[in-house]
């Protein structure tokens, strides 16, 4: 007989962790997300036990649910990002305890809270964290914080994510040394590239017709792919590399640069060839000679970067759909999370831990 691992997803989005939750083996019974287009977008594709509203006026329905075994989501980090305010005061920094409130409620076995690396690393957020490590063990949870790297686990993107996790009869220490050895070789973003072809292809339609244009007053960096050679905050993409965060305002001129001449010419990159003339201490090309050939990230691409399956279809205009994407945990890396957290339910490994421990990524 099938074991049904009952699961509750909270600030559930588009559902990249509860994609990689179901392909670990939870069963999502209950879910809840605000943003009307990101609840269209899961109950098409994962399931109608989604609602849509906020959190405090679906408190009846998670009673109903009665007593489940892993209470996963990723509450908004706006107050937590460095792409936010970054402030403790922010109302949305609150919203990690609505989650534990969630907890205490629904008495999981194993939580699994996913936030932004600056409230899991930064100092000015350590009374955050102490809160949160506090609340845990007050509701008899032993718990650990760790920072994983999206890059690291099957996603041609690097995205570093917070995870806080807490067990009811699990080991803590046992989950940080299971989900370190799930950790492999980097995926260059070029293999998403190559399965779709060029944009404007059938498999790889034209999403975002902002234009490339060229800063006059260019910001340079050791890396062509970082600073600011162009307008707007979108960077370059690097084929042979997986590609940067993708962020949630994507959609406009902050959408990330393709060369396509990279990937489907000649291999030369226009991008480092424009970096060597500046760093060369060269004058900045006029603002109009961007080449043709540098084009917006489509949708579809930053679809699979995110790992979502191919066949995953996204709801709402193309603006809605780009933030969706940049606001999830890649499937990949919520799969490796989570069969992290079901082997240490089955496990009495014990290795050095102290609560509250910080894992760093080397």
């Amino acid at each position: 007989m099938e074991v049904v691992i009952k699961t509750i997803s909270l600030f559930s989005g588009a559902g990249g962790l509860d994609v990689g939750a179901r392909n670990a083996g939870l069963e999502v019974v209950f879910a809840n997300d605000l943003n009307k287009h990101a609840c269209a977008t899961y109950s098409a594709n994962i399931g109608e036990h989604i609602e849509c509203g906020p959190l405090d006026e679906k408190i009846s329905i998670i009673e109903s649910v009665g007593p489940v075994d892993f209470v996963i989501g990723g509450p908004p980090c706006q107050g937590f990002s460095v792409a936010g305010k970054m402030s403790p005061s922010d109302p949305r920094s609150r919203l990690v305890f609505e989650f534990m409130r969630v907890v205490e409620l629904s008495k999981p076995q194993v939580f699994i809270m996913e936030n932004v690396k600056g409230l899991g690393a930064l100092a000015k957020f350590a009374d955050v964290r102490n809160e949160l490590f506090k609340e845990a063990s007050r509701m008899g949870y032993r718990t650990c914080l760790t920072i994983q790297n999206s890059k690291n686990h099957l996603c041609p993107t690097s995205r570093e994510r917070m995870f806080f996790v807490g067990f009811r009869t699990g080991n803590p220490s046992a989950f940080l040394h299971f989900i370190e050895k799930m950790k492999v070789p980097e995926i260059p973003v070029r293999t998403v590239f190559d399965s779709l072809g060029p944009a404007g292809s059938d498999k790889n339609p034209i999403t975002c017709k902002a234009e490339v244009t060229l800063a006059a007053n260019p910001i340079l960096r050791r890396s062509p792919y970082a600073g600011m050679l162009f307008n707007g905050l979108g960077r370059p993409v690097n084929p042979e590399k997986p590609c940067a965060t993708l962020p949630a305002s994507m959609g406009g001129n902050k959408t990330p640069i393709v060369d396509e001449n990279q990937i489907w010419g000649d291999g030369s990159s226009w991008v480092e060839d424009y970096h060597a003339h500046l760093m060369d201490e060269g004058e900045p090309y006029d603002w109009k000679s961007a080449p043709k050939f540098l084009r917006r990230l489509t949708i579809n691409e930053a679809h699979l970067i995110q790992t979502f399956p191919s066949n995953f279809e996204f709801k709402g205009p193309n603006s809605a759909i780009y933030s969706q994407i940049g606001n999830c945990v890649p499937c990949n890396l919520g799969e490796a999370v989570v069969t992290a957290a079901i082997k240490a339910l089955n496990t009495n490994e014990s290795t050095n831990f102290q609560q509250g421990q910080l894992s760093l990524p080397v």
